[in-house]
């Protein structure tokens, strides 16, 4: 596991590293997660205002999804039983088939995989969520061929998000050392902060 004392923030799909102090006033400009709005398991409304002075984790998933994601959500569950007790840590779980994925249905999976108060599966409209995933947390690679609605999103990725909504990492959610890593990241984000 490496040790470092800073995270890097990024920008764009290519993850280029921008290694910023984190007092710097490039940072006012630089790219953010923009305002959104979703329901989540309990039908309670998600947006930035929910996540103010928090740290979180985002990733894209479907209940009836076969083959990714009930890994991802296994290792959700790691990160979220390390910060179980920790309300400054949130988990926020896109549905890339939000007609499928009703409240519903996001709340039986929430109860079959033990997701606690501060994971959030989450619900809506699906432009606003596929353009969250490709466009803020650039989170699929579409090798030059720009993708639309109709593309299925489905990424392995994992988003590390901070307190004033910039990416600091990214992370294969199918792998346990890079969640291991992920979750030393936050650790050393939480001291930053």
């Amino acid at each position: 596991m490496k040790k470092i004392d800073a995270l890097p923030y990024y920008n764009e799909a290519s993850f280029t590293p921008n290694w910023i102090p984190n007092n710097s006033n490039k940072l006012i400009e630089f790219h953010k997660i923009p305002n959104f709005e979703l329901r989540n398991q309990n039908g309670e409304k998600i947006s930035q205002k929910t996540l103010e002075n928090k740290i979180y984790v985002a990733d894209f998933f479907f209940t009836t999804c076969p083959g990714i994601c009930p890994t991802m959500t296994k290792n959700m569950n790691l990160i979220q039983e390390e910060f179980k007790n920790d309300d400054s840590i949130i988990l926020l779980s896109h549905s890339v088939t939000p007609s499928i994925d009703s409240i519903s249905k996001l709340k039986d999976y929430a109860l079959e995989n033990n997701i606690g108060k501060n994971w959030h599966l989450l619900t809506g409209d699906i432009k606003q969520i596929y353009d969250l995933g490709r466009k803020s947390y650039f989170v699929e690679e579409n090798l030059g061929e720009p993708k639309g609605i109709d593309d299925f999103l489905h990424t392995e990725n994992f988003i590390l998000v901070d307190e004033n909504k910039h990416i600091r990492g990214i992370y294969n959610g199918l792998n346990r050392a890079s969640v291991a890593q992920l979750i030393e990241d936050i650790k050393l984000l939480k001291k930053e902060s």
